[in-house]
């Protein structure tokens, strides 16, 4: 990894004060299986990471991200209150930009491969779905701790917010980001520019 896995630190917003699910018993071990996918996929790139290419990357991770991510409603809750008033054509195109961007980030994040260890260390059940814990182990022995919050749908259990270190919602992070977008720019500058930002990450060279 060319550098430590982050968010950008900002008040949580709580995911539990917009779904209301009772995670079903046994839940815990299909909620896994959708972490263990992504990290399996991303130790996969990373080993393979500088012959792949940003682009390769990019390539190889964004079914997962597809398979393992909410991204529809990652996306609907990240544009906030503005979602409303989107047509449908709108809200597929942010809703697309959005998971290129994640593909592009995580291609540019997990780049390469030096011994660290991606590993599911426990879960624990919340009124929003289920808490998936899981820590990143860097070659230096430095812990980054994720939590991913997953939560059934019709496509088995995905991610819905990702936490660093247990607090840090990446999608408070991306809501405030991508609101200051919408009131200067609109829905049309906003896919725009998620989707310049996964271009120019998906089109980087690896130093």
């Amino acid at each position: 990894m060319r550098r430590a896995f982050r968010i950008l630190p900002l008040a949580a917003l709580s995911l539990a004060a917009v779904l209301t699910l009772t995670p079903p018993a046994g839940a815990a071990p299909e909620a896994v299986g959708a972490v263990r996918t992504l990290y399996s996929t991303l130790l996969q790139t990373m080993r393979n990471g500088p012959a792949l290419g940003a682009q390769g990357r990019y390539e190889r991770l964004m079914p997962v991200i597809r398979q393992v991510f909410d991204v529809e409603l990652m996306t609907r809750l990240s544009v906030g209150p503005a979602w409303t008033g989107l047509t449908p054509a709108q809200r597929q195109q942010a809703t697309d930009a959005f998971a290129r961007y994640i593909a592009a980030v995580y291609a540019d994040r997990f780049d390469s491969y030096s011994g660290e260890r991606l590993e599911v260390t426990g879960t624990q059940p919340s009124t929003a779905g289920q808490i998936v814990k899981s820590v990143i182990v860097k070659s230096d022995g430095e812990q980054v701790h994720i939590n991913y919050l997953m939560r059934q749908t019709g496509a088995g259990w995905q991610i819905a917010d990702v936490y660093l270190n247990g607090t840090i919602s990446e999608l408070a992070t991306r809501r405030s980001e991508f609101a200051a977008i919408l009131r200067s720019r609109g829905i049309d500058g906003l896919i725009s520019t998620l989707n310049g930002k996964a271009a120019a990450l998906a089109s980087a060279q690896t130093s």
